[in-house]
């Protein structure tokens, strides 16, 4: 349905700890990624996909812990803390950890400033940052709802980012935001996107 073309896949080490960093423009990145992936990808979604009721709850959390979703309170008040030690435990076990910096779907499909929970997570971990690109997804579902029509997708891998010269400092406000804004060039580079110095929440609340 979504003919992928994949780039750069090579560029994802077969094995180890990685963190997968990209853009967000729709809802189906979350689907598209895993198929395009050889290797499992665990990422964070909202806990109330795999809590609906009936038959379409069951099926709901049947597909999304199938790709690799990893449900978290994102909204309580440790929504952020639970999420960085999740993506910690999946590394750390040598597993592969899916990322959106920019914490929320493009509200216009521009990229927005990232949050610093990747800078943290490849800091905390040594995890190399293997930046990403969604190109294609927002015209198969645009608004990122209802159902998504047929069409052309290409993904793109950027080679593999490592920051260890930064070892011990996840807790410098300076360095994570010099580790995030280095991701995030990287991931403006791929997909082509115009890029707004800004949160997305901010924009959305706007």
């Amino acid at each position: 349905m979504f003919r992928p073309q994949v780039e750069g896949a090579e560029n994802i080490p077969g094995t180890g700890p990685v963190i997968l960093a990209g853009n967000h423009v729709t809802f189906i990145d979350s689907i598209v990624l895993p198929i395009v992936c050889d290797r499992q990808v665990s990422f964070i979604g909202k806990d109330e996909y795999v809590t609906g009721k009936g038959l379409k709850g069951r099926l709901m959390a049947w597909f999304f812990t199938g790709v690799g979703m990893i449900p978290v309170d994102r909204d309580g008040a440790n929504g952020g803390v639970a999420a960085l030690m999740t993506g910690r435990r999946v590394l750390e076990s040598g597993q592969m950890f899916g990322i959106y910096p920019e914490g929320t779907r493009s509200p216009d499909g521009r990229l927005y400033r990232g949050r610093t929970g990747v800078a943290r997570l490849t800091l905390m971990t040594g995890a190399p940052v293997v930046p990403f690109a969604m190109v294609g997804t927002d015209k198969l579902q645009p608004g990122g709802a209802g159902m998504p029509r047929p069409g052309k997708v290409t993904v793109r891998f950027g080679e593999p980012m490592e920051f260890s010269r930064y070892e011990g400092m996840d807790r410098d406000r300076y360095v994570l935001r010099a580790v995030t804004d280095s991701v995030m060039a990287e991931v403006m580079r791929l997909s082509g996107q115009e890029y707004v110095d800004m949160y997305a929440t901010k924009a959305k609340a706007a």
